[in-house]
């Protein structure tokens, strides 16, 4: 009897874990669902560039469960084949993007689970296989068929050493002959660190590894390939385990996002014809006290984005009336991919806000409650070692300065894209001039306390006289797309130095001596933020999004140049806004209004505010305080609507949060957006 109550014992444990080691599906998908086509819907003329600061959903083709992490590329289409859907990755490897395409799905929860997918590959000079454990597109692993004779696992690390060399950790290979004339099917497990691959049912390559210890799933392929029949499998336990903490998580969003202002619609108004995308302008124009929209459309000229001509400038109070309007309308002609040249700025110092910019080769200032020419100059001649299309000098895009002393920013710098630029004083004469390269908008700051501004511009350092203090243009490779300079540590006796978020470069830190202190290759790295964004880490932060070749990959950094946290919430750019919401001395950043892929991050690149689903435009965004009671308000638009949220509480307390940030006449696409903080009193909310 005895026996047979442990053999019936064994028997019960046995059906226990045979239960609990038995697959259930994560997820599984044949791509029949997936419209019969490219999968993005290309951008044409303005080419990708589009994405860095404006919001595309899924460039235009809802992809329901997959994501295309590579969001720049339109890399993927789907169709059948024998009756049978495949997905096929389509661009050869020589496209010069030094990109991966990778098509995610899942959740970052998952963990201990098998994925696998039958791949058949269209080349054989390159990689095609499947990614496991995926926590951004810089950082998973990966099991491929590659150079037709072998396979490969390997992690995919998230630094560089050396600029466009990719990192990876090899974690094993096997010799295995394969051909493009038929499906292979590749099989990845993962148990804990433990990671069995298998090609066709045979086991190739073993390995351990505990780099992520959970991620998503999805495929990858460097050359043309196809894939089919995709599925990620696991235990009941590791599934009911997911289950729960991917619950956890979102009760913890849950009560982070109640304990933030909601945003309430404000205001809203529509800008039929005269719309524009992220080229817009805030500033009192009428001299009412309350800010205008000043809104420019563009042609491009010539080639790409160097030399776009403004072609209509549309002044609109914050109700939507029209103020006045400076050329002829088109809605063709209000999306762009860089920067214009023109700005709203006393510049003249009488009190009253002007319009600067530079149109049909003059540089010009406007009234900025009529838009009359006020004065106006001939721009110069364009160096001959420039790209010259034109014998003057179009304009990239204009700041302001102070480098006489005098009370307010009255000189003026015009630059180029990316090699010269100009100076002037407010009555439009020359003053000196500058080569370098520039990279995309320059950072006035007063580093000496002498009441001039210093000129941090590309990756170099000006003096007010047009001295060029140090450089590091020569030697780095990718120009900056974003320059700042301040102290940014807790110590506000320390020295100042220079923040750059260097394209392919990465992010880099200098003193004020030109000495390069940090150089971190985190990939294309742009838009950055600098906030108070994290209470328990001292100084302010530097939070910055990658784009081109890897892009939606967000780095918080801290003073010193050490990285604090990194995600990819989204897979393109983001204008990457500070935003003032709560008014208690902790900010946010935003990344866009939809209400899906944007919101507000804090510190830890949580999505800790979203937006409304109702029907509110996300194309473009700006932050500012519009309703006077220090907090910011988020303005969303496209080329036909504008609609304004607020917070839907009022602040509670006497003292609230005014950072003091980047003045909006030096607006910019590509400028580090700086909030430092800022103490005052609390005024009533109009």
């Amino acid at each position: 009897m005895r026996i047979l109550t442990q053999t019936f014992l064994f028997l019960v444990l046995i059906a226990q874990w045979a239960a609990t080691a038995a697959d259930v599906d994560l997820f599984r998908d044949d791509f029949s669902k997936l419209p019969p086509r490219k999968l993005s819907a290309p951008v044409g003329e303005l080419n990708g560039a589009i994405q860095e600061y404006h919001y595309l959903p899924h460039r235009g083709v809802p992809t329901g469960a997959w994501e295309n992490a590579i969001g720049h590329l339109d890399a993927w289409v789907t169709s059948d084949e024998n009756g049978h859907a495949y997905l096929e990755q389509h661009l050869s490897p020589d496209g010069g993007q030094f990109a991966l395409p990778i098509f995610i799905t899942g959740d970052a929860e998952w963990s201990d689970y098998a994925v696998e997918a039958r791949v058949k590959p269209l080349a054989l000079e390159g990689m095609a296989g499947v990614v496991f454990r995926y926590h951004t597109n810089r950082h998973y692993y990966v099991f491929a068929l590659t150079g037709g004779n072998q396979v490969r696992l390997a992690l995919h690390m998230p630094l560089e050493s050396a600029l466009r060399v990719r990192q990876w950790k090899e974690l094993g290979s096997a010799d295995f002959v394969y051909d493009t004339l038929r499906y292979y099917n590749l099989r990845v497990e993962n148990q804990g660190p433990r990671i069995r691959a298998y090609i066709d049912g045979k086991l190739l390559v073993e390995a351990t590894d505990s780099g992520i210890a959970k991620g998503r799933a999805g495929v990858m392929a460097g050359i043309p390939a196809r894939f089919q029949d995709f599925a990620v499998t696991t235990t009941d336990a590791s599934k009911a385990a997911i289950a729960g903490r991917i619950a956890a998580r979102e009760a913890e969003l849950g009560k982070l996002r109640a304990d933030n202002p909601r945003p309430k619609l404000w205001k809203k108004f529509e800008t039929p014809v005269f719309g524009a995308g992220r080229n817009v302008r805030f500033g009192d124009l009428d001299g009412d006290g309350v800010p205008e929209m000043l809104f420019a459309q563009n042609i491009p000229r010539v080639r790409g984005d160097a030399f776009d001509a403004i072609s209509c400038l549309t002044a609109v109070s914050l109700d939507g009336k029209v103020l006045w309007q400076a050329g002829r309308p088109d809605s063709h002609n209000g999306l762009l991919t860089n920067d214009t040249p023109f700005q709203i700025h006393d510049v003249d110092g009488d009190g009253r806000n002007e319009v600067v910019m530079v149109r049909d080769f003059k540089l010009q200032i406007l009234d900025g409650a009529t838009g009359e020419v006020k004065r106006w100059a001939w721009m110069p001649k364009a160096p001959a070692a420039a790209a010259r299309p034109y014998e003057l000098v179009s304009g990239d895009s204009i700041a302001f300065l102070n480098l006489s002393g005098n009370k307010g920013r009255h000189e003026i710098l015009i630059k180029d894209r990316y090699q010269y630029f100009w100076i002037y004083n407010n009555k439009l004469e020359p003053l000196w001039q500058g080569q370098e390269q520039t990279g995309h908008y320059p950072y006035p700051v007063d580093l000496t306390g002498d009441g001039r501004d210093e000129i941090a511009l590309g990756y170099s350092l000006w003096d007010a006289a047009g001295k060029k203090l140090w450089s590091h243009g020569a030697e780095l490779r990718d120009h900056p797309d974003a320059i700042m300079a301040g102290n940014l540590s807790p110590d506000p006796k320390a020295e100042p130095r220079v923040y750059a978020s260097g394209s392919d470069e990465g992010f880099l830190m200098f003193d004020m001596r030109g000495n390069i202190l940090k150089h971190v290759r985190v990939g294309h790295n742009q838009s950055p933020a600098v906030g108070k964004f994290r209470p328990d880490v001292a100084g302010l932060q530097y939070m910055a999004v990658n784009f081109w070749k890897n892009p939606g990959i967000v780095t918080l950094f801290d003073w010193d140049g050490n990285i604090l946290e990194q995600q990819e919430p989204i897979h393109t750019g983001a204008p990457m806004l500070p935003v003032n919401w709560r008014g208690d001395g902790l900010e946010f950043v935003l990344l866009s209004g939809n209400p899906r892929e944007g919101g507000m991050l804090d510190g830890h690149l949580r999505r800790v505010v979203m937006f409304p689903d109702d029907g509110h435009p996300d194309l473009a965004a700006n932050v500012l305080d519009l309703t006077g009671d220090q907090r910011d308000e988020i303005v969303l638009w496209d080329e036909k609507r504008v609609w304004i949220y607020t917070q839907d509480r009022p602040f509670t307390g006497q003292r609230i949060y005014a950072p003091q940030r980047n003045p909006d006449y030096n607006e910019s696409n590509y400028r580090t957006n700086v909030s430092f903080p800022n103490w005052e009193q609390v005024k009533v909310k109009r």
